[in-house]
């Protein structure tokens, strides 16, 4: 006998909804005619998929089985419709790319740069933070998550892939000056202040690590979260700045700014983040593909 898929849509809905009730309501049919359907499911599986705890309704191990085939199916499902109407709208390629607010805008030129380019596209750029382009992306509303770190609490089972592009060494960046700086790091420190990303960036969570070993207290002018903030600060503020290269990557051509000291230690990733799916967007594995080498 064949699958229904009806049923399975129905168990779905439940699944998700965690009631009855509730799921009934969404479906607009009756709850007892929800819950015959949900029974001829099971026995066309020969499985039990939910078990009451109280008034809930708690998926048992064929029935968290069955959920994920389930999510998948019509999460493809709706995946193709997505793409379709972006067909049927324009005869350009949709693209839609998140990025994290924080990201150097240097960096996400180099990687937008070859769409930007083509006239085929259509393109659009949302910026948010981490887990709400990340909930975007397994909605199938993104195409890609263009990020700096990935969280360390992640699973296997999370339906997404993170591309690494780029592992930079990140840099003490200063002014020309006609006073040498000093070859020691240590020395730098204690002699420049300094202009920092905060806490929420993992460059600061290294660096401080760095300088408690080297048993020092830095002199802290300035503290930013946005990449671009920090470029900024590096050209208006006195001090050295610490950040990856690319984010000066103008000034440092012109040699309005200079890498005063790199620090091998302390490394900038660069991930592009796609849904794990049925249907791939090509031009974006061409980008992450073409950019690996070249930044």
């Amino acid at each position: 006998m064949d699958l229904n898929y009806n049923h399975l849509k129905y168990f779905w809905i439940v699944a998700h909804e965690g009631n009855l009730t509730r799921a009934a309501d969404n479906l607009h049919i009756a709850q007892s005619a929800l819950s015959i359907q949900l029974k001829t499911l099971q026995r066309q599986l020969g499985h039990d998929l939910f078990k009451k705890e109280g008034k809930k309704l708690v998926l048992t191990e064929a029935g968290r089985m069955t959920l994920d085939y389930a999510d998948e199916i019509f999460n493809t499902g709706g995946e193709l419709l997505n793409r379709l109407k972006e067909e049927g709208r324009s005869t350009k390629q949709s693209i839609k790319i998140g990025v994290i607010t924080t990201l150097s805008r240097n960096f996400q030129f180099l990687f937008l740069k070859p769409l930007l380019e083509n006239p085929e596209i259509e393109l659009s750029i949302i910026s948010d933070n981490f887990q709400a382009l990340i909930d975007k992306l397994e909605a199938h509303e993104l195409d890609v998550v263009l990020a700096n770190s990935i969280p360390k609490n992640r699973t296997r089972a999370s339906a997404w892939v993170a591309h690494l592009i780029s592992d930079q060494e990140v840099s003490l960046i200063g002014r020309r000056s006609r006073k040498a700086y000093p070859d020691d790091l240590k020395d730098i420190l204690l002699e420049y202040p300094l202009n920092l990303p905060s806490h929420k960036n993992n460059i600061r969570v290294t660096f401080d690590s760095l300088v408690d070993k080297l048993n020092i207290e830095p002199d802290i002018l300035v503290e930013v979260d946005d990449m671009a903030m920090l470029r900024l600060v590096a050209l208006d503020k006195m001090g050295l700045t610490l950040a990856p290269p690319i984010v000066v990557l103008d000034e440092l051509e012109k040699k309005t700014l200079i890498e005063v000291k790199k620090i091998p230690e302390i490394r900038e990733t660069f991930y592009a983040i796609t849904a794990k799916r049925k249907f791939q967007n090509n031009l974006i594995l061409e980008c992450i593909e073409s950019l690996k080498p070249n930044i």
